[in-house]
């Protein structure tokens, strides 16, 4: 993970991302008419529109997508923090305090390897519901 936070919150960090993206090009394009660049201005601006709703098409279809896996995701409490937190795969992280989270003992990690990692790092058992 790229940023050390739990994996549905990095692709709603993306969706926000080419949101952001998208209205930046879309203004970027506006120049072309606030500054009366003439009829260039205004293909230059089409183009730039054009260009800027395909980003934000691509940030609702990640949004989409992070909902999706949202729901299939198991939730369960997080042993250090002791919020609810949803985890996708075989590790994940706390939502909340970026706890590393495993169901699988072999993915946990030793108490030697110290590096990147939070407070405590914790081995989870999946719930019984």
């Amino acid at each position: 993970m790229f940023f050390k936070s739990s994996k549905i919150n990095e692709f709603r960090l993306w969706g926000l991302l080419l949101t952001m993206g998208g209205m930046a090009v879309m203004i970027v394009g506006l120049a072309g008419i606030v500054f009366d660049w003439g009829r260039a201005g205004k293909v230059i601006a089409a183009i730039f529109m054009v260009l800027g709703m395909i980003v934000m098409l691509g940030s609702v279809a990640v949004y989409f997508w992070a909902g999706m896996l949202s729901t299939s995701a198991v939730s369960l409490e997080c042993p250090e923090c002791g919020r609810r937190t949803k985890m996708l795969g075989k590790t994940d992280r706390c939502m909340f305090c970026k706890t590393k989270l495993t169901f699988d003992p072999a993915y946990a990690p030793n108490e030697d390897d110290s590096a990147d990692r939070p407070s405590s790092t914790t081995s989870t058992t999946p719930p019984t519901t």
